[in-house]
């Protein structure tokens, strides 16, 4: 028979067990006291999941709630807390602190109180704690709804770490900005709430790749509040009443708890938008109900969204106004008859009228008739216009509501969704083309890339709506040419002749048609390590045609003797020599915007008493679905090397489950393309 345990010594081990887990559990949830930071916190190195941060948030804390104030009514009360780690050089760039907040030109405007902020270092072994000064931070307006307070840290430096705290109240309780989860930099931990009265009920919508269950508790409340109440007899609402209740009710408080969240970069090339895919979580206001008042539902359709816009006189109206024009666009179409050419005609006038603010928006910010008349404006300035002249030329054109590529991609129906609008029109037998005028080098069915985002919503005159597909199937295509002859010495003379078809034509004028061919010449000679003559770009103002560039030029460079050999690349200065894709894995796709062909063709004339040793093989190889492929040729006789490649991505965008397929896709490439040809001397 066992012997029963000692009492006594079962208690002391359930005691030394709950102190463990009590030391476990304070160690996990550290308490980050704002203005109080430790030693440890200033003497870490690094960020320990991962080395090559440049910064990290220590700790994100966020509380938002709902609450009643006599007088005022429902407002929304932000508190925020953060404390940022600087572990390197290039994590200094985040020593300002951006608040956005919302200020319309009405008064009921988003505030900033209680404003906090400190740089903490070390220096001699102490602590040494710098106020930031609230008359250092400062005021911008960013358009007409919203406004940035910027907090700028003073004396920061690798090791710093920066403390922060404010209150942003809104008046606006119907509204709960996002919850972000994940940031360029990682999160050590992270702590948020959000309190929510009964009378509201809102739907949570995940966005993003990380995901946070939230704890969800009910606390009870009693309070005196006013509110108004409608009464509503046989022939309808009768009349509206205030009045004052002292009631209960309850709130929900749902905390969002997570610790050693990674950072998504945004130095990953080929990306929409980076912060689409950061984890995070939206609030969409489903309803409002107060004791005695009939509930206020505020969910909505795609299709009741866009009929509200276009019915907004800041939207639909602004299309009906003719007058302004009439006469100017009766005299431009007077030798125009087809539809196509009037469409062309109407596209064209409208780029020559007005110049694009760089302002996005689904409304008008100065109206039509003054951005005709002043000859700017912001992008529902100018496509709306551009709907009105073709309607009015007979044409059935519409506005189509675009989610911009900086806005993401909408996940549920929302006004917010859309902040940016382009023109649509329907041509017999030709279909339906789109088009931007704020982008002067965009041609008819070739939007600017900031446009080209997921699908968009066609809005009829009569209110219907429907959705249209954005994207291109057109291929961006690069073609390039080389003739290049080398002489006994290694030197090599050349002629480049390179050509840009569709977006990468509309790409190169907008980078540089703005620079002089002097300045691109001496750009090109110092990255490239040439000389450079009779640099020449043809047809960069005949929009809709490619861009040729030519030059001959001359190096010394690229040609290694050893012994009696030469080594060269018959790519010279386009062999992709690196692979842009670094990461091991990706969670968010690989967004080309338009599917691409890189076409180069190079014939290389070798020098007398040389012949050729050995050549790169012929090879190609293609990745899964037919998303890309590759192909490289190469051909010798007598003195003449003919090499060709076509390298090409089928699809616009690519699935991230296909990223290791396409790293080592373009790995390959690059190992193809850093092959060389070796002559030997006779």
């Amino acid at each position: 028979m066992n012997k029963p345990p000692n009492p006594k010594i079962m208690k002391n081990r359930i005691y030394l067990l709950l102190l463990f887990l009590f030391s476990i559990s304070n160690n996990y949830a550290q308490d980050y006291k704002f203005g109080k930071v430790s030693k440890a916190e200033l003497e870490e190195k690094y960020y320990p999941s991962d080395s090559s941060a440049s910064a990290a948030y220590l700790y994100r804390y966020r509380k938002t709630a709902i609450d009643f104030f006599p007088g005022e009514g429902f407002r929304m009360i932000t508190e925020i807390h953060n404390r940022i780690k600087i572990y390197k050089k290039k994590g200094v760039g985040l020593a300002t602190e951006t608040i956005s907040y919302y200020t319309p030109k009405s008064d009921n405007n988003e505030e900033i109180t209680s404003l906090k902020a400190y740089t903490f270092n070390i220096e001699e072994g102490k602590i040494v704690k710098v106020k930031i000064d609230k008359n250092d931070t400062f005021d911008e307006k960013k358009n007409d709804f919203y406004s940035i307070k910027k907090v700028p840290f003073s004396e920061v430096k690798p090791g710093s770490v920066l403390d922060i705290k404010y209150k942003l109240i809104s008046p606006y309780s119907k509204i709960i900005d996002d919850l972000e989860y994940q940031f360029q930099i990682p999160v050590k931990q992270l702590n948020y709430q959000v309190l929510i009265p009964s009378f509201y009920k809102f739907n949570k919508i995940n966005k993003g790749y990380y995901f946070i269950s939230p704890l969800v508790e009910r606390k009870n409340t009693s309070k005196k509040i006013t509110y108004t109440t409608q009464t509503v007899g046989y022939a309808g609402p009768s009349g509206r009443t205030k009045n004052s209740y002292d009631m209960d009710y309850f709130t929900e408080i749902y905390s969002y708890k997570a610790e050693n969240i990674e950072g998504l970069r945004d130095d990953e090339p080929y990306v929409t938008d980076v912060g689409s895919y950061r984890g995070g979580l939206k609030f969409e206001l489903v309803s409002v109900e107060f004791p005695n008042n009939p509930p206020q539902f505020y969910a909505k359709t795609w299709e009741s969204i866009c009929k509200q816009i276009y019915e907004s006189s800041q939207f639909g109206e602004q299309i009906k106004k003719t007058g302004y024009y009439q006469e100017d666009l009766s005299e431009a179409l007077s030798n125009f008859v087809t539809p196509e050419d009037k469409v062309s005609a109407i596209f064209n006038f409208v780029k020559s009228k007005t110049i694009w603010n760089g302002n996005y928006g689904k409304y008008i910010q100065n109206g039509v008739r003054k951005a005709y008349k002043d000859g700017v404006g912001n992008v529902a300035d100018i496509n709306l216009m551009l709907v009105s002249m073709l309607r009015y030329a007979g044409l059935d054109a519409n506005p189509v509501l675009v989610s911009s590529r900086n806005n993401g991609v909408p996940l549920s129906p929302t006004s917010q969704g859309f902040n940016y609008v382009i023109c649509t029109v329907e041509i017999p037998n030709k279909g339906t083309l789109v088009m931007d005028a704020t982008e002067p080098y965009s041609s008819i069915n070739e939007l600017p890339s900031r446009a080209i985002n997921w699908n968009g919503r066609i809005v009829k005159e009569d209110g219907f709506s429907s959705w249209i597909q954005l994207n291109s199937d057109r291929y961006q295509i690069q073609e390039y040419n080389l003739s290049l002859k080398i002489s006994d010495e290694g030197k090599i003379n050349g002629f480049s002749r390179s050509r840009y078809f569709n977006l990468a034509a509309m790409n190169y004028r907008k980078t540089y048609n703005h620079i002089s061919e002097e300045d691109l010449l001496e750009k090109m000679e110092s990255k490239y390590n040439i000389e450079i003559d009779n640099f020449k770009i043809t047809d960069k103002y005949k929009i809709g045609k490619p861009v040729a560039q030519t030059m001959k030029f001359q190096t010394e460079d690229a040609v290694e003797i050893i012994g009696q050999k030469m080594y060269l690349n018959p790519l010279l200065f386009l062999a992709k020599t690196k692979s842009p894709f670094k990461l091991k894995e990706r969670k968010y796709p690989i967004d080309f915007i338009a599917p691409q062909k890189n076409i180069f063709k190079v014939t290389i004339e070798i020098p007398e008493g040389y012949i050729v040793e050995s050549l790169p093989k012929n090879d190609s190889f293609e990745m899964v679905d037919q998303l890309g492929s590759y192909k490289f040729k190469v051909i010798s006789s007598d003195r003449k090397i003919k090499f060709s490649s076509i390298m090409s991505f089928n699809k616009g965008k690519i699935a991230a489950n296909y990223y290791s397929v396409l790293k080592q896709f373009y790995d390959e490439i690059v190992k193809k393309q850093s092959e060389k040809i070796v002559l030997i001397k006779k």
